[in-house]
């Protein structure tokens, strides 16, 4: 396996300390627009010969195929941000390689009713392809990160291992993350936290399908476990309620993010002022994206680690039946920023992140994993990606009663 990572920001340099532990690939080039961002992403581990640093423009699908071309890749693996999905995903494609990603093609809200009906659907620009991908034998992986990703792999186990019958499955994420210093510092990149948190969320129902809602709706407080506590989570927008109804069967798929009022206030800001707009304004003559603009005046998340303190928790909660018994069970990954800085030197939540798609890539390099054209995670046996998960190190948990 000769693996091209495109971006090596946080997310992609914890995937560098994650990978550079095994052995399932030759070689692993890291990419970024900035050449001293990808060198330094693989600094640390300068005796490795797999590791090559280059240069990349990931808005051009042609730049992305030419260094696939150069070192031979077989498997892309995106790290950057959702805007760049679709010229990285060609550019893979016109490659010859497979592709992987954490965040899939961008969605665009309904132009008459964006409260109610669905427009363009995340990743509707890539299922489109998947026809041309399985008819070439390649693979597409996508929304293999950890929501969209782990959180999928729990919802086929569930539905294999768990449940004769599902209601609902409910991806929850919440944290009880703390940073010093700052008032305001997310700990994601801010420019998919504004995507996520200020489009319209989509719920599926069996018998409605996919529909929308207003940012923000149906509050509701859930239990985080391990130390973590009750956090009041709203509907996002989200892959998972747009990945988990194409392979698992059940009647409500949705997902709700455990932002916090603060939070919330200050995305709801940046909205009514037109900050969280991608479209170029012009300032003092220069051409800049308020989004852009906003990303650069916040600390850099992969930056944060020392400063933070805490535990953020991925998981999907699932209400059925099994046996004739009502059942709700809650599978969960926690990780201590505390244990994730202490072992890789990166912060909690992007290393949960990066750890997903490094296992998924082994599983693809052994073979437990395979198939062809655009697939989402739920596509795969999750037995083989969740017995790997422990053993890198970071178990996951299953709690009855939700």
């Amino acid at each position: 396996m000769r693996v091209l990572l495109v971006g090596a920001g946080g997310v992609g340099s914890a995937a560098v300390g994650i990978a550079a532990r095994r052995n399932f690939f030759e070689t692993l080039v890291v990419a970024d627009y900035d050449l001293r961002r990808a060198q330094r992403a693989i600094a640390s581990h300068s005796g490795d010969a797999r590791l090559v640093a280059a240069q990349v423009d990931a808005s051009s699908a042609d730049a992305v195929s030419a260094l696939c071309r150069e070192h031979r890749i077989t498997h892309v693996f995106n790290a950057v941000d959702p805007r760049f999905v679709m010229p990285v995903f060609d550019g893979a494609y016109a490659a010859g390689a497979d592709y992987l990603d954490m965040a899939m093609s961008l969605s665009h809200p309904h132009p008459d009713a964006p409260h109610e009906r669905t427009g363009v659907k995340l990743g509707d620009q890539q299922f489109e392809q998947a026809i041309q991908w399985e008819g070439a034998g390649r693979l597409a992986l996508v929304g293999m990160g950890v929501e969209p990703g782990l959180s999928d792999v729990f919802a086929r186990y569930a539905a294999d291992h768990l449940f004769d019958e599902i209601d609902e499955i409910g991806i929850r994420d919440g944290a009880n993350l703390e940073v010093a210093g700052y008032s305001f510092a997310p700990s994601f990149s801010i420019w998919t936290t504004i995507e996520e948190c200020l489009n319209p969320p989509v719920v599926w129902e069996k018998d409605r399908g996919w529909f929308t809602t207003p940012p923000f709706s149906e509050p509701e407080v859930f239990e985080f476990p391990e130390g973590i506590g009750p956090v009041e989570c709203v509907n996002v927008e989200h892959e998972e309620v747009l990945l988990v109804p194409r392979w698992v069967e059940a009647r409500r798929v949705t997902f709700k993010y455990g932002l916090g009022a603060e939070f919330i206030a200050v995305l709801e800001a940046l909205h009514k002022v037109g900050l969280d707009r991608t479209e170029k304004v012009s300032v003092g003559g220069v051409e800049v994206s308020p989004r852009d603009v906003v990303a650069a005046c916040l600390p850099d998340p992969a930056t944060l680690g020392d400063r933070m303190t805490g535990k953020t928790c991925a998981g999907t909660w699932v209400t059925g039946r099994k046996d004739g018994v009502d059942r709700a069970v809650y599978l969960y990954h926690v990780v201590d920023n505390e244990w994730s800085m202490s072992e890789y030197g990166s912060q909690a939540v992007v290393w949960q992140t990066a750890v997903n798609p490094v296992v998924a890539l082994e599983l693809l390099a052994s073979g437990a994993w395979s198939g062809k054209g655009v697939l989402g995670p739920e596509a795969f046996d999750a037995v083989p990606f969740l017995d790997l998960l422990t053993a890198y190190g970071s178990p996951w948990g299953v709690r009855e009663g939700g």
